[in-house]
């Protein structure tokens, strides 16, 4: 891909452009970097049609947990847009039985004791186990998470507890596709991006060791040569058929 290309990096739950600074330091010599934030919409749908309305008309797309359920749907809607993917730390089912309840008692933690109190009981499973000592990376993490509100997190988690079946998806992704995911991450494990790479037909599957679920903000420098490294990959031919756009 050329020098000036465009990429788009997608945050996830409660992430802002805070997790991506690194990887926007880093691609953003060569390339022009959007990373939009999920602030007004409430189910996965809404949220991919917005970026494709603000996105430039072709773009390298990226998604970060919450983020890659989003990519997925816009590669759905707007295939011919996305000239390569990457994938991190994210899954491609529906939500799963009681997952609900879990993510309502965070909802209730933030409504009724605020997002510092959230950030407490929400964050430390996000990371490697070892890394909550690390009191750098986990203020730089509660920071980001205390500039949101209960409100924007309630519309994000509506967001997941709704979101789409992307299996059907994963099969006629034709872009180059990088898969990325930190060996520790407890959320959306090792295992489950295995299962995406199985599905998707040209795909490079990276583990980030020493990470877990917050892989940008935990190795950055090792995300960052993965992301740099799949924007380097030659371009397969795009499918001659006509796309079906559902904007």
């Amino acid at each position: 891909m050329s020098q000036g290309s465009h990429i788009v990096l997608l945050p996830g739950l409660l992430c802002d452009d805070a997790i991506w600074s690194p990887q926007i330091e880093a691609l953003g010599a060569r390339h022009d970097v959007f990373c939009p934030e999920f602030l007004d919409h409430d189910t996965i749908e809404a949220m991919a049609v917005d970026v494709l309305a603000r996105a430039p008309g072709t773009f390298a797309l990226a998604g970060h947990s919450m983020g890659g359920r989003v990519a997925l749907e816009i590669v759905r809607r707007a295939p011919q847009r996305v000239e390569r993917l990457a994938l991190l730390d994210t899954g491609y089912r529906p939500a799963k039985p009681g997952e609900s309840e879990g993510r309502g008692a965070h909802i209730k933690t933030a409504l009724e004791e605020g997002m510092q109190a959230l950030a407490r009981d929400w964050l430390p499973p996000m990371v490697a186990a070892h890394h909550t000592a690390d009191a750098a990376l986990m203020g730089r993490l509660t920071a980001m998470v205390a500039r949101a509100t209960p409100a924007l997190f309630q519309r994000q988690t509506n967001a997941l507890l709704t979101r789409p079946d992307a299996e059907p998806v994963l099969t006629t992704i034709w872009q180059p596709t990088a898969l990325i995911v930190g060996r520790l991450d407890r959320w959306s494990p090792l295992a489950q991006h295995e299962e995406m790479a199985a599905l998707i037909p040209d795909t490079v599957l990276t583990v980030i060791e020493d990470s877990g679920h917050m892989c940008p903000a935990e190795q950055p420098a090792a995300v960052s040569a993965a992301l740099i490294a799949w924007m380097a990959r030659e371009s397969r031919q795009r499918p001659t058929e006509r796309f079906a756009v559902a904007l």
